[in-house]
């Protein structure tokens, strides 16, 4: 059943990218991304006016958001409602992700978001990796403005 391992191997890079931004495991965050990756949450962000860079390579993405939250905001996420396309070595996937960001020092600071991931992936041996990352933002609750400046 190969096209069935490969949706949930194409999913798993998705839940990857999620626990290990929560676990703060850069290894597994890493793991995730193909090294030509971009992570573009421009969309999300301009719902509340925030103003990000297109994130782009591997170790950019994960030394930029590792480092945002580090030691200042705790996370969960939460990957629901998994569609995959595969045509070959390529595969696509939407998600709905929802991510709680609490202040570390004061949890009652928060954002609550919930949002729609469009991710383009390669394949890399047996796994997937994501290369192109587009998070749009269905709802939010909270100060996103404190959380991500």
């Amino acid at each position: 059943m190969p096209d069935l391992n490969d949706r949930l191997e194409i999913v798993d890079a998705l839940y990857r990218f999620a626990l290990g931004q929560d676990l703060k495991d850069r290894e597994l965050f890493a793991s995730s991304f193909a090294a030509d990756a971009e992570v573009d949450f421009r969309p999300a962000a301009a719902r509340w006016g925030g103003r990000p860079p297109l994130m782009t390579g591997r170790d950019a993405i994960v030394d930029t958001i590792l480092a945002l939250f580090a030691g200042r905001v705790d996370t969960t996420h939460q990957v629901t409602n998994p569609r995959v396309t595969v045509d070959g070595d390529t595969a696509r996937l939407t998600a709905l992700v929802e991510a709680q960001h609490l202040l570390s020092p004061d949890h009652r600071t928060h954002a609550l978001l919930k949002n729609r991931y469009d991710v383009a992936l390669v394949r890399d041996g047996d796994r997937w990796l994501m290369r192109r990352v587009v998070i749009e933002n269905a709802w939010y609750t909270g100060d996103p403005v404190a959380i991500f400046g």
